[in-house]
């Protein structure tokens, strides 16, 4: 098992932040050969099923989720969302947590991350590749985008 966590700082609110980053459908533009099928109906809230699917071609996987906790941010208290992994090649959670600092706010992604079949002595590997992966993504999802 892979445990990492990014803290990264935005000048985005808070409300913004947790906007950008729980439109999952967006998650697929962030992360290379990925694509996110959302299979719940909206809103997003506890129950929320998500597919992200990895590859290229016929040759990929699944990783579905189901979100378990949501709690957007509100002035007082930060946002939090925690997602279980549910697939056959990945499993573990994510979690995500939004709150204000300053005039921007502050996002931290905290995530457990299992590969079937790796051997425990990759998890360093696991770990490096998610917090590239995961940073790349927060990166993109919280820069400045046109209106």
């Amino acid at each position: 098992m892979a445990l990492f966590r990014i803290a990264r700082r935005t000048h985005l609110t808070p409300a913004e932040a947790w906007r950008r980053l729980t439109d999952w459908e967006r998650h697929g533009d962030s992360v290379p050969l990925t694509r996110i099928i959302v299979k719940t109906p909206p809103p997003t809230g506890v129950g929320t099923v998500f597919v992200a699917r990895t590859g290229l071609g016929p040759v990929g996987f699944d990783d579905p989720m189901e979100i378990i906790r949501w709690q957007p941010p509100t002035v007082d208290t930060p946002g939090a969302c925690r997602l279980e992994k549910r697939g056959r090649a990945i499993t573990g959670w994510a979690e995500i947590e939004v709150g204000g600092s300053g005039p921007g706010s502050y996002v931290i992604w905290r995530e457990e991350l299992r590969v079937r079949g790796l051997p425990r002595a990759l998890d360093g590997m696991t770990e490096r590749a998610g917090r590239m992966v995961f940073g790349r993504a927060l990166k993109v999802l919280l820069r400045d985008q046109p209106c």
